[in-house]
């Protein structure tokens, strides 16, 4: 599913900063418990979003969707 490996994606470049969901939902002006429930898959994010935590995390889209995670061909 998508969402969980957008969720998956976020929290590995986050801990890889060594930050917090909190840190992170205030740098990208976002809630944390947005932040959470996205982390987990449970939500669906924008791309507005999406480019706000990419901003947040030093990286630009094309940079986040590079990554196995995403190249695993499981017609998701």
């Amino acid at each position: 599913m998508i969402r969980k490996k957008v969720g998956v994606r976020i929290k590995e470049l986050r801990t890889s900063l060594k930050i917090t969901q909190e840190e992170l939902a205030f740098e990208a002006n976002l809630d944390r418990t947005y932040i959470c429930s996205v982390e987990k898959g449970k939500r669906n994010i924008s791309i507005v979003n999406l480019s706000k935590i990419c901003s947040a995390l030093n990286i630009n889209i094309p940079e986040f969707f590079n990554s196995k995670l995403f190249m695993e061909n499981n017609n998701e």
